[in-house]
């Protein structure tokens, strides 16, 4: 600013430090700024071209300038242009560094951070407890927001292989069902059984479900013939078969039950006492 400022300022009584308001008529902007020295040509003001940008002012403009008196700072929000900001090793120092050449922030206004030959532009969104604050020995909070050419990561999309389907549609049939019973039997006596136990299966337990029912189903003859031959073993039976007679059975499990016989003809027969005899004598 020009000497015949600072002699003006010093003949009123004003606050210390310096603080003035810069108003652009003609662009209905306004912004904060302090003073570096009075040096200038009369009736000329030096301004940085970053602050030049946020008045929307050239060179030779007419600007306003008023001294006020700003409350300290408590509160700071700002968003870097670029997330090149972001990359640097420790960009609060930085910015801690870069603040104490300034003496107060307006909201709306555009700061620039010079670091490493390159600069970086940040937007001042909000300060408390006013829209211009001074930020001269004060504690002030200072909060990021996203950088506007910031975009959120997209959540990955697991792929789904053409040849399956998802194991929600995969059908409960393919899991075996239990079968009850479904064993082979065994004697004590080491000896082979005259017969068989059929296999029970899943599917024949549902057919045999409704003869249950009507109760006029008649037994089979693979029925009749067990009967047979567990009475023939000394065994009891329980049930609708045992009052009947043997007469009374298919002639194709008799057949079966010869067929049997010579299997156990080859076996050897279990012989009890059949061992030499040896005197104490000799």
């Amino acid at each position: 600013m020009p000497p015949s400022a600072l002699d003006r300022l010093a003949s009123l009584h004003i606050d210390y430090p310096m603080l003035f308001e810069l108003r652009n008529a003609s662009a209905e902007r306004v912004s904060h700024c302090g003073v570096l020295e009075f040096i200038a040509e009369e009736g000329m003001i030096y301004m940085p071209y970053w602050m030049m940008e946020n008045m929307l002012l050239q060179e030779g403009d007419i600007v306003r300038v008023k001294n006020v008196t700003l409350p300290k700072g408590t509160y700071v929000k700002l968003q870097p242009h670029t997330k090149d900001f972001l990359d640097i090793s420790n960009p609060k120092a930085i910015l801690e560094t870069t603040l104490r050449n300034f003496s107060c922030l307006t909201s709306g206004d555009s700061i620039m951070v010079a670091y490493n030959n390159k600069k970086y532009y940040i937007d001042i969104i909000e300060t408390k407890p006013a829209n211009a604050i001074s930020i001269i020995e004060t504690d002030c909070e200072v909060d990021f927001a996203p950088p506007l050419d910031y975009k959120e990561p997209e959540k990955p999309i697991a792929p789904v292989p053409l040849g399956k389907a998802p194991a929600e549609e995969a059908p409960a049939e393919t899991e075996p069902k239990f079968s009850p019973f479904t064993g082979s039997g065994r004697r004590l006596d080491g000896k082979p059984l005259n017969y068989q136990p059929p296999s029970v299966a899943p599917s024949r337990s549902k057919d045999k479900q409704p003869n249950v029912a009507n109760g006029n189903a008649k037994p089979s003859a693979g029925s009749s013939s067990q009967s047979t031959n567990r009475q023939a073993q000394g065994k009891l039976v329980f049930g609708s078969n045992v009052s009947r007679t043997p007469k009374d059975t298919p002639k194709e499990p008799v057949k079966e039950t010869k067929q049997e016989q010579p299997s156990k003809s080859e076996e050897p027969k279990f012989q009890a006492f059949s061992g030499k005899k040896y005197s104490l004598r000799g």
